[in-house]
């Protein structure tokens, strides 16, 4: 999309084809757009005439992208991102007006989010703030699509992180939890694996990474998980059975630090070499708003204590 082809590309291509591409679907990207669909339609073959290859495969089912139209999406969303971000600069210089989009996984919200987030409002009090929790996949396609501006999230697979920068934050091991009047209480040292295995576990669900660790650390005990086990990633979830039964709950040490703190959960005195996982902010690899800057700012302070 060089030479003349390029300079002939304006901005309504660009916000058409990341409407489209955000929506896979024409009809929706027009509602959303205030335009007609064949309004849409010409607009797309206008900008697929002028870079010389087709960028979206149209269908019943819905509009997808082709190969060159997810590799253009990021150029292109970068784009419209700063674009509408200079002209919110001369509208109101300094202050952020669209929401700041997070995306974090359910064991990773409750650690550092609400604190940074109620630090954010203190800067910008007006910011509205969108929350998304989900699985790493599904926030890292959000931040691909533009759908998210920031993923706190855990490091995945290099070869899925093409146009998406990730920056450390702090790595966290497994944790067993328990409530201070469990019986496993009594063990000032290790407790016997077997022993701890004869109570309810409360565990991640199959597929993620803290259940991973979870089945590993068992395995060098010569265990595995036994039935009837609890598996949830809802930390509400987990942290009212752990508080109100003697359930044993498989953590990621920072998860319950608000119930440590206060002393209505206790950690049992386990070590967990090897399960270590980096914990860290994934962005875009474009330049961000004033708002997800901050609030990526408030979330690097916050690790680092």
């Amino acid at each position: 999309m060089a030479g003349v082809a390029s300079s002939r590309i304006q901005l309504r291509h660009l916000t058409c084809f990341v409407a489209v591409a955000q929506e896979r679907n024409l009809g929706r990207a027009a509602q959303r757009l205030h335009l007609t669909q064949p309004a849409v339609t010409k607009t797309l073959n206008e900008l697929e005439q002028m870079a010389g290859m087709r960028l979206v495969e149209r269908g019943r089912h819905g509009a997808r992208l082709t190969p060159a139209g997810e590799y253009f999406l990021g150029h292109a969303s970068a784009a419209v991102d700063a674009m509408t971000s200079a002209a919110r600069a001369l509208v109101a210089p300094g202050v952020p007006s669209v929401p700041v989009r997070v995306g974090a996984l359910p064991t990773v919200a409750s650690v550092l989010l609400p604190k940074a987030i109620s630090q954010l409002h203190e800067t910008y009090p007006e910011l509205g703030v969108h929350v998304v929790t989900g699985v790493n996949d599904a926030l890292l396609e959000g931040i691909r699509a533009g759908d998210l501006d920031l993923v706190v999230g855990r490091m995945t697979d290099p070869d899925v992180l093409q146009g998406i920068d990730f920056e450390l934050l702090y790595t966290e091991s497994l944790a067993l939890v328990v409530r201070p009047e469990h019986p496993l209480t009594a063990f000032v040292e290790p407790v016997p694996m077997p022993r701890v295995l004869e109570f309810p576990l409360v565990v991640a669900t199959t597929g993620t990474v803290p259940r991973r660790h979870t089945e590993v650390f068992l395995r060098r005990h010569g265990l595995t998980l036994p039935s009837g086990c609890v598996e949830t990633l809802d930390v509400s979830v987990a942290r009212t059975l752990a508080r109100r039964s003697d359930s044993v709950w498989f953590t990621p040490e920072r998860v319950p630090q608000t119930d440590l703190d206060d002393g209505t959960l206790v950690r049992l005195p386990q070590s967990a070499p090897g399960t270590a996982e980096p914990v860290g902010l994934f962005r875009r690899t474009s330049e961000a708003a004033a708002g997800v800057e901050t609030l990526a700012g408030i979330l690097r302070r916050l690790a680092a204590v």
